[in-house]
């Protein structure tokens, strides 16, 4: 009886080490999706809530976190497997009413908005728990339990101690089973969902592809290559233009079309003048495989520096860069986003290269999360080779607290954006840092 007990938790252990294998790129079921995107003017979130059966309802909301007046978004979803649609109008509001859109299946969908005169296709997947092999061993495991249990109860009392015993002892290997279950489970990957990409092989010695690209890449597919470009060419201060970036894979020279959400968005774009007195933070559409455009206008004549960070799946964060001139004569162009004059307090009061500072400042209203975040300074060199973008601490009430390591002395332009209300709220400042042997 005991070699048969140890048989068969070892054939338990064995079946739980192989329930779930390992994924190499695991997927969040149930989490919403918050895709950030400016169009039509302003600045809007796309909320996708997530699902919890297929076929079923799949809401869709748009946050506005700029004013608008009953601003219309058409949706349509459209299955990538099967090119089935569905249709529907969300309206853009501070507190937005969910839209729902009804989902057959799971796996790839593209979700077309349309606002104003212009179009997006926003990617994302439909997932969907599935049952483990797991939740069976546990559930098997108690079934087995209870009617070995009971069957032992009936043999033992019919007076057959030999195959009561055996029952009863069956009994306890489904409760050991389980419990082993119960206790090893946090220990293993979870198994993909229904409808999670494939997992991707690492590609050895893969990395940045472009010169325009930066960060670091630890394998999987390598950085993409970026292009910037302006609609006309040679834009005129005043006239809106659309800035567009084309991204490739430098391997195959094939578009990339495998962004992932970085920050509730495609992609981050940074635009500033080169003095600095243009700044502008926005989130391009998805208008084609690889193609990424936004619209917009400039105030001034003269050279504009643009820097877009994004992200491959199963890749590194990047960041690619740009330039752009405009023409013509100064022009009224008013501020995308209100501008608050503040004196940041440092310390140390004089940065020092190489080091942390602490840069803290106060809000006009309290901060609601925007981008994931309730507070993103962005740093620019005065000479534009380096731009850094970091979020704030989770400081409690209306005050925002960074941390930030200037890499080399200099003068730095930097802007704070938080949202308070239905507004985006910009405070642009200068900060000068020393050399790390001048501060000694």
């Amino acid at each position: 009886m005991i070699r048969v007990l140890r048989v068969l938790c070892l054939a338990a252990v064995l079946m739980l080490a192989g329930a779930a294998p390992a994924a190499a790129h695991n997927v969040t079921v149930g989490a919403d999706l918050r895709i950030a995107q400016t169009i039509a003017g302003t600045e809007l979130t796309i909320v996708i809530k997530g699902t919890k059966r297929v076929p079923g309802p799949l809401q869709v909301g748009v946050i506005a976190f700029q004013p608008v007046t009953d601003l219309p978004v058409a949706l349509e979803l459209r299955s990538v497997a099967d090119g089935r649609t569905v249709t529907g109008v969300a309206r853009a509001a501070y507190e937005p009413q969910y839209t729902q859109l009804k989902v057959d299946r799971t796996g790839p969908h593209e979700l077309t908005l349309r606002a104003g005169n212009e179009t997006a296709v926003v990617p994302f997947r439909v997932l969907v728990d599935r049952g483990s092999a797991i939740e069976l061993l546990i559930y098997g495991g108690l079934l087995a339990a209870a009617l070995l249990m009971i069957g032992g109860l009936l043999t033992g009392a019919l007076a057959r101690r030999n195959q009561a015993m055996l029952l009863t002892g069956g009994a306890a290997i489904g409760l050991t089973v389980a419990a082993m279950v119960v206790i090893f489970e946090p220990l293993l990957p979870a198994a993909p969902p229904d409808g999670a990409p494939p997992t991707v092989a690492p590609t050895v010695g893969a990395g940045a592809a472009s010169g325009t690209a930066s960060g670091a890449q630890t394998g999987g597919r390598p950085f993409a290559q970026g292009r910037m470009t302006t609609l006309p060419a040679r834009p005129a201060s005043g006239e809106e233009f659309t800035l567009r970036l084309d991204l490739v894979d430098g391997s195959t020279g094939r578009p990339v079309d495998d962004l992932v959400l970085h920050h509730e968005a495609l992609a981050h774009v940074i635009v500033t003048s080169e003095d600095g007195r243009y700044f502008r933070h926005i989130h391009p559409l998805r208008t084609a495989p690889g193609r990424l455009e936004v619209k917009m206008r400039a105030d001034r004549p003269g050279r504009y520096l643009a820097y877009a960070e994004l992200e491959r799946e199963d890749s590194g964060g990047q960041l690619i860069t740009g330039e752009f001139s405009v023409n013509g004569d100064a022009a009224s162009v008013g501020a995308e986003t209100p501008v608050e004059a503040v004196t940041p307090l440092l310390q140390p009061a004089a940065p020092v290269a190489g080091r942390p500072t602490t840069i803290e400042l106060n809000t006009s209203g309290t901060p609601r999360p925007w981008l994931g975040m309730t507070g993103h300074l962005i740093v620019r060199s005065q000479d534009g080779t380096f731009l850094g973008h970091v979020h704030e601490m989770g400081t409690p009430g209306p005050r925002l607290r960074f941390t930030f390591s200037f890499p080399s002395a200099g003068r730095y332009l930097a802007w704070t954006q938080y949202s308070t209300g239905d507004h985006i709220v910009t405070a642009p400042f200068t900060i000068n840092v020393t050399a790390s042997g001048a501060a000694q």
